[in-house]
């Protein structure tokens, strides 16, 4: 169903965030949602041209995760946030499984592999789901 085949569904991403920052959100929660988003898909993008994803811009589905992300960690993520070592756990854990279904679903080679990619991305994303808690913190 979510497939290039039906790119009308990346509508309910804006409008998901949207809801959630009318109602939900705590006030001036939009800042950390705006630096992780562009943290994240700076992320993406240096990630490719290294050679783990086989696009040379990160295609708008993949951007637009990240803000959804943003929006967990203050609330359903929030658990993660501290002590940091379970946000760097839950990143090494949840991350590589997340990336490589989402490069299988839309058709993103992974030119190093299946097996290498989840390392890299697991011993990344240790560290990146802390950093994302901070600027959400912040």
């Amino acid at each position: 169903m979510l497939s290039p085949q039906h790119p009308w569904l990346l509508a309910l991403a804006p409008l998901i965030l949207a809801s959630h920052l009318i109602w939900l959100a705590q006030p001036g929660e939009w800042r950390g949602v705006l630096a992780v988003t562009l943290l994240g898909t700076v992320l993406d993008a240096l990630l490719a041209s290294l050679g783990l994803f086989d696009f040379s811009l990160p295609p708008l589905w993949l951007i637009l995760l990240w803000p959804l992300l943003a929006c967990t960690l203050s609330h359903s993520l929030a658990w993660s946030a501290h002590p940091r070592w379970r946000a760097a756990l839950l990143g090494a854990l949840a991350a590589p499984p997340a990336y490589i279904a989402g490069a299988s679903l839309a058709g993103v080679g992974l030119p190093l592999g299946v097996p290498l990619t989840w390392l890299l991305l697991a011993a990344l994303w240790a560290g990146v789901l802390p950093l994302c808690q901070r600027l959400m913190a912040n």
